[in-house]
């Protein structure tokens, strides 16, 4: 079995991408309504980040007012959003995420 080299990896990441399409930033806004738990269930049942991963962004957000999630292919990216502020309106939350491309 041969090892992947830098080249090929590099190729095999271009032509991902190629595939996908461009990638965006998803950024997290900071607000004093929603709860620190609804937030974290977010960050971890639909962008899948680990929990001290999901802990880390949500203090950035609380600190500097945004925080970067991950990024996604637009498509994928635009889903996650969508599910994201639905689960949020159907708690009553002003959650708000953004794009933003890369």
């Amino acid at each position: 079995m041969s090892t992947p080299t830098p080249e090929t990896t590099r190729e095999i990441s271009e032509s991902w991408q190629a595939e996908l399409g461009p990638f965006y930033r998803v950024i997290l806004h900071n607000d004093h309504v929603t709860t620190v738990d609804f937030v974290l269930y977010v960050l971890t049942q639909i962008f899948l980040l680990d929990g001290p991963h999901a802990v880390q962004v949500m203090y950035t957000a609380h600190y500097q007012g945004s925080a970067y999630v991950q990024s996604l292919p637009l498509g994928e990216a635009q889903r996650r959003l969508h599910r994201a502020h639905y689960t949020a309106a159907l708690a009553k939350f002003p959650l708000r995420l953004t794009l933003e491309s890369e």
